[in-house]
């Protein structure tokens, strides 16, 4: 370990989504004293969703930023020390864990409880992340239903970007979706793939490059280009829905986690247990299949009580 500052906790949680929350919430119930980083981005990827609909208890719907305020202001009532900072590296090799936070200082902790997330693969337009939020978005099941009756598109080939135009086929009037390769090169399996073959409201552009999510503050269009023929041009969409893949922030556990093969740890099927004694994974840092805020609070409420009865069988809380 390098000559940092040590400090010993409890129960760390490393990331401040509703999972991360939900851990704390329960953690700090349960008198584990529980010390939560937020992370790069505190709140999680509910600070870059606007309108949240799904959510239970919220029947007028709530601002994604509101409700992660709402989150950690309880998460503080019950008594959770929470902390602006970013763990860089963590050290998992022995019966203590160890944890650095802003390469500086190292936390030691009997229970570590991982809710890091996962963020969304962007194409990296301008245009993408300036509409970000209004019309532009990384989950139809969670923004698709603001669209109902108009016209959307998605880029995306894999199974994920089937299943999401496929969804949304059930709510808009049309879904335009763009494939960067042509049939030969969509990765989705087969059957996705003739699923939306034969929806008769998804039109699928094969070959084709986005330029640019057309629109001021709000989407409008989208600009496309053949990347064969060089054709441009532009469709008329209320909303543009990015399903390129996930990313799951684990790459400072890679050296002790068990993951799959995209970086999602695994955890013991039915909890929230890892691979390593005392450390436990809540939320899209190990769920790519659901990936909902209501699932993620499930799972940190998981991470929690699993976290107690681990402490409590070692006799420290």
């Amino acid at each position: 370990m390098e000559n940092g500052v040590t400090e010993k906790v409890h129960c760390l949680i490393i990331g401040s989504g509703p999972a991360g929350y939900t851990a704390a919430i329960y953690a700090a119930r349960a008198n584990m004293k529980p010390v939560l980083y937020q992370g790069i981005q505190p709140g999680g990827q509910l600070t870059i969703t606007t309108e949240v609909e799904n959510y239970p208890g919220y029947p007028e719907g709530i601002q994604g930023p509101e409700m992660m305020v709402d989150f950690e202001k309880q998460a503080l009532r019950m008594g959770t020390d929470v902390r602006y900072g970013l763990a860089t590296a963590v050290d998992f090799s022995g019966p203590v864990h160890k944890v650095q936070i802003d390469e500086g200082k190292w936390i030691e902790a009997d229970a570590v409880i991982i809710s890091t997330g996962a963020s969304a693969k962007w194409l990296g337009l301008e245009s993408e992340q300036r509409l970000n939020g209004y019309g532009v978005s990384a989950c139809a099941v969670c923004d698709g239903f603001f669209f109902r009756g108009k016209e959307v598109a998605i880029v995306g080939a894999g199974d994920t970007a089937c299943e999401e135009a496929l969804y949304l086929s059930k709510l808009a009037s049309t879904v335009h979706m763009i494939v960067r390769k042509d049939e030969n090169g969509m990765k989705a399996s087969k059957i996705m793939q003739d699923r939306v073959k034969a929806t008769p409201n998804i039109k699928i552009y094969w070959n084709n490059d986005t330029l640019e999510i057309v629109g001021e503050t709000k989407t409008e269009a989208v600009r496309i280009k053949n990347n064969v023929t060089g054709v441009e041009q532009t469709v008329p969409v209320s909303a543009f829905f990015v399903a390129i893949g996930h990313e799951p922030n684990s790459g400072i556990f890679k050296s002790f986690l068990d993951m799959d093969e995209a970086g999602y740890i695994k955890t013991v099927p039915g909890t929230s247990k890892t691979n390593v004694e005392g450390v436990f994974a809540a939320g899209d840092v190990q769920d790519k299949i659901y990936r909902q805020a209501v699932t993620a609070a499930g799972s940190g409420c998981m991470a929690a009580l699993d976290a107690e009865r681990y402490l409590s069988a070692k006799g420290l809380v």
